[in-house]
């Protein structure tokens, strides 16, 4: 049994990897500050005696003894990281400095949990984690995009000069159960869309691809990463499975029944034409690769769309 931080641990991912390591038995400390996270998504693990949270900014240096931290902290949809782009900025460098510190002084292992977005509109199809990414420096995403970036360079530094036990990992589209309402990402928005048979945003043509990955596979394989030896990453973790904003649209109005119609807009600023993983590092190093299918998995994610919607939650 480990003693656990997971920092942005009320969030989707950080809710679910809470979850998972207190079926394994661990003790688990979450550290959030509920910008974004809920605290409906960790209120059932208050009963727990194993758990325990503190509301917290990362950007804040803070005192704990645990064995690992999982450092997921950051707004990670586009309306939330750009809502406040300086602090997005912030929580990616202070708070990753402020957990690297944490991790020098306990001798614990630190995962950082980077993104896809470090590839920005990428020129190499599938991405591999040698690809040094097309990022626009100063564009609207870069707070994000850039802030990602220069956490990793921390882990890395931190590695080389204080040998910090540390573990990276790339993490593509993700969803399920628990996304917010309000997070601007496609899946939660069609979800939400449809259900409220309201139009389906769909910007550009809509023939910009995505992949999209379960939350419990990459919680999996956020674990998976955490207990390998000998394994720095960076790796990519996501579903390898490929579809375009209008496939995706269409597959959730016939998982929701809905008359909704599909609405064309503008598409935003440096938004990426195509994104998906090359995951032979993950499956070779780690053993992982997505079990969940898209279908069983927006299944998944409309049902928790419908009962949280019925509910006023």
């Amino acid at each position: 049994m480990k003693r656990i931080l997971v920092t942005g641990g009320g969030g989707f991912i950080g809710s679910h990897l809470v979850e998972a390591l207190l079926a394994k038995g661990h003790r688990v400390l979450c550290l959030d500050n509920f910008f974004t996270g809920c605290r409906a998504n960790i209120t059932p693990f208050l009963r727990d005696p194993a758990f325990e949270v503190i509301r917290h900014d990362v950007v804040e240096p803070i005192l704990l003894e645990v064995d690992q931290i999982y450092n997921l902290a950051c707004p990670a949809s586009p309306v939330h990281y750009q809502y406040n782009p300086v602090k997005t900025v912030k929580t990616n460098v202070l708070g990753t400095l402020n957990m690297l510190g944490l991790a020098k002084r306990v001798k614990a292992r630190i995962l950082q949990a980077s993104t896809s977005e470090v590839y920005g509109d990428p020129k190499v199809h599938p991405q591999t984690e040698d690809y040094w990414g097309n990022v626009n420096p100063i564009g609207i995403r870069s707070c994000y995009d850039e802030g990602k970036r220069l956490a990793e360079t921390l882990m890395m530094d931190y590695h080389r000069s204080n040998q910090v036990d540390v573990r990276i990992v790339r993490i593509f589209n993700t969803y399920g159960p628990r996304m917010a309402f309000n997070d601007g990402r496609v899946v939660s928005n069609f979800v939400l869309q449809a259900l409220k048979g309201e139009p389906l945003t769909v910007y550009g043509q809509g023939s910009q691809t995505r992949s999209f990955c379960y939350v419990s596979d990459m919680v999996a394989g956020l674990m998976a990463m955490m207990e390998c030896e000998g394994f720095i990453g960076p790796v990519n973790l996501g579903n390898p499975a490929e579809f375009t904003i209008l496939e995706l649209a269409k597959e959730v109005l016939k998982m929701t029944g809905s008359s909704s119609r599909v609405e064309h807009r503008p598409l935003p600023a440096d938004d990426p034409v195509q994104r998906r993983p090359d995951i032979g590092l993950a499956r070779e190093r780690l053993g992982w690769e997505p079990r969940v299918v898209l279908e069983e998995g927006l299944r998944a994610t409309v049902k928790d769309f419908r009962a949280r919607l019925k509910a006023g939650i």
